[in-house]
């Protein structure tokens, strides 16, 4: 399979932060919205892209948690969404078109990992529906905002490769396995970023899709002490031990330059880790990740569930 998933050597790296890929650019006027932007990375992110100049809108599906994680921080506006909702999710998306104020990029950070069996709507397996149905009827709700030449990012995980879409049995209806869930929604949202690209780059819009690094926030809240310790990302005491682990600074660092860099003017549909293009293979990117057939198979089936294809042809 040709890829475009080549290296641009960026010049950052693991270590480079969210307000170092923003360094040098202004983001006054810009209006961007980010999903969980409240809570580990998607608060670093608010918080940079802030701090850069942008009006940021962050849905929460506990406002007033968010108002409180936000409070100080200026130019950002809370609203209500919950993305295993799909009723929540038009009305947030009505009410943001009766505003009718454009977006500038689009930064799907929200997710749920590991979580107990859980179903929701008409018996959806929670990961899936949350983590790629819910961000997909969000973005083709909003398609009327989607500015010319803005981004949508899909923050997935190199949690992905624990598995591909099960097109036999996406909800997990013949046993459930929490990781393996997990794993199908973050190759969803790759998928998803391939796809979206694809139709909506006539537009001037582009979408990646991102593994953010592996960083200690409350997304671990349904894997327990015992099961981080067996993982070897923590010992008894609740310190980190995985000399990889970001700081959320860090982990905020590749889906703002996504969102934002010039490095990748011209670019989509790709995958990136630690602020570069990933490669696919062992380390990077799963083929079957980035693979338009399958992205294709998964828009069709996306559109189906959710009833809603705001950027189909």
């Amino acid at each position: 399979m040709s890829t475009p998933q080549q290296s641009i050597n960026s010049g950052f790296g693991a270590k480079t932060t969210a307000a170092e890929v923003l360094e040098g650019i202004d983001l006054t006027g810009k209006h961007v919205l980010v999903t969980g932007g409240y809570s580990g990375i998607g608060l670093e992110t608010t918080k940079a892209v802030a701090a850069a100049g942008a009006e940021v809108l962050v849905p929460a599906r506990r406002p007033k948690v968010a108002e409180e994680a936000l409070d100080g921080i200026a130019g950002v506006e809370t609203d209500e969404l919950d993305l295993a909702d799909l009723a929540s999710v038009q009305a947030f998306a009505d009410r943001r078109i009766a505003v009718g104020r454009p977006f500038d990029a689009v930064i799907d950070s929200a997710g749920v990992m590991a979580c107990p069996e859980t179903r929701v709507g008409p018996g959806w397996e929670l990961q899936f529906a949350t983590n790629h149905l819910g961000h997909f009827a969000l973005v083709n709700r909003l398609a009327p905002l989607v500015s010319e030449g803005a981004r949508v990012v899909s923050v997935s995980s190199g949690g992905h490769r624990r598995s591909a879409i099960r097109w036999d049995d996406p909800h997990f209806e013949r046993g459930y396995d929490r990781w393996e869930a997990y794993g199908q929604s973050k190759t969803a949202n790759v998928l998803f970023a391939v796809h979206l690209d694809r139709l909506a780059q006539d537009r001037g819009i582009r979408a990646f899709a991102l593994h953010p690094g592996g960083i200690l926030t409350p997304l671990q809240r349904h894997v327990s002490r015992e099961d981080q310790v067996e993982l070897g990302w923590i010992d008894a005491d609740g310190n980190p031990v995985a000399d990889w682990f970001k700081t959320p600074e860090q982990g905020a660092a590749t889906q703002t330059w996504a969102a934002f860099s010039p490095q990748l003017d011209g670019k989509g549909g790709v995958y990136l880790q630690d602020c570069d293009v990933a490669e696919v293979g062992e380390g990077g990117v799963a083929e079957y990740a980035v693979d338009p057939d399958e992205a294709e198979r998964l828009w069709a089936l996306s559109a189906e569930l959710t009833g809603v294809d705001g950027f189909g042809r």
